[in-house]
């Protein structure tokens, strides 16, 4: 199956090193460019394609206002939108998850990362870079958007491989990424997840990166603790 991708960057060459990729990659196929983020909305609802790679700092409408809108059009609820930006930064990783964003990579990312996250957010998997996932936790733990309703209690009801995947997402991989990690099926992963999930009383996947590092699953620089 085609992935139809839209490129969202106020840069010019960017968006042509971007076509370049996808282009000469089998299963992908770029379907519109735009230069800010009212030109993407536009394109967004002409063309309705799986993944828009959405820029953040554009002209007129940013990035943020622009995955906003689109998750505010019903028509569009199948457009995932993968945030792709220069900047990491707790206060945009936050905005771009919260205003509906499917998942978020820095442009440092090697082209094979790349294509991965685009494949796992086309799949409806949400996919973060470790910054990014960092990034997440410190601004959740500074600002307490969301209450978790987490104990330690509920912690210790999860099984050994439900901790290691919350351990694993908390890092920043995604599905696939812990699939290749633990040589276990995609299904087999997302099961474990969304019975880890349903324990620790979250809806967000978001939330696990937060329950992870705030009860020592995870440490600062994306390393478990020892055991």
């Amino acid at each position: 199956m085609t992935i139809r991708v839209l490129l969202a960057d106020d840069q010019t060459l960017l968006r042509g090193t971007l076509r370049l990729l996808l282009d000469n990659s089998p299963g992908y196929e770029v379907v519109g460019e735009a230069s800010d983020g009212d030109e993407a909305l536009a394109l967004v609802r002409a063309h309705a394609p799986d993944v828009v790679l959405m820029d953040i700092e554009m002209p007129r409408a940013d990035g943020l206002r622009a995955t906003r809108s689109i998750r505010e059009d019903p028509s569009l609820d199948d457009v995932k939108i993968l945030v792709l930006t220069t900047f990491e930064t707790e206060q945009y990783v936050a905005e771009a998850m919260l205003s509906g964003a499917n998942g978020f990579i820095g442009k440092g990312t090697d082209p094979p990362e790349l294509l991965a996250a685009v494949d796992t957010v086309a799949r409806g998997d949400m996919t973060l870079s470790a910054a990014a996932a960092l990034a997440l936790m410190q601004r959740f733990r500074e600002q307490q958007y969301t209450p978790l309703p987490t104990t330690p209690g509920r912690l210790a009801e999860l099984t050994p491989r439900e901790r290691e995947m919350v351990t694993l997402a908390a890092k920043g991989l995604s599905n696939d990424g812990i699939a290749q990690d633990l040589q276990l099926s995609r299904h087999t992963v997302k099961t474990h997840i969304n019975r880890a999930m349903a324990k620790l009383g979250v809806s967000e996947r978001a939330q696990l990166v937060v329950i992870a590092y705030e009860f020592g699953l995870v440490r600062p620089g994306g390393h478990p603790p020892a055991r």
